[in-house]
């Protein structure tokens, strides 16, 4: 519940900025976001590699893939 209430002072602040500055808000969260996910997918990738260095995974092509996700 904190949460939400914590979003909508977020949004009510955004609310009482210049469309200027809303703008430049916008570019800020979009860059933090995008940030956030590139760093998530890097962590992805790291992990993975550990795990296909330690043997726990196999190459396959899409069509195996396909095929053992549909049974």
């Amino acid at each position: 519940m904190a949460e939400q209430s914590v979003l909508g002072e977020g949004l009510e602040a955004a609310a009482r900025l210049s469309p200027e500055d809303q703008e430049i808000l916008m570019e800020v969260l979009r860059w933090r976001r995008s940030h956030r996910r590139r760093e998530e997918i890097a962590r992805e990738i790291a992990a993975a590699r550990k795990e296909f260095q330690a043997g726990e995974c196999r190459c396959a092509t899409p069509d195996e893939l396909r095929k053992e996700i549909l049974g």
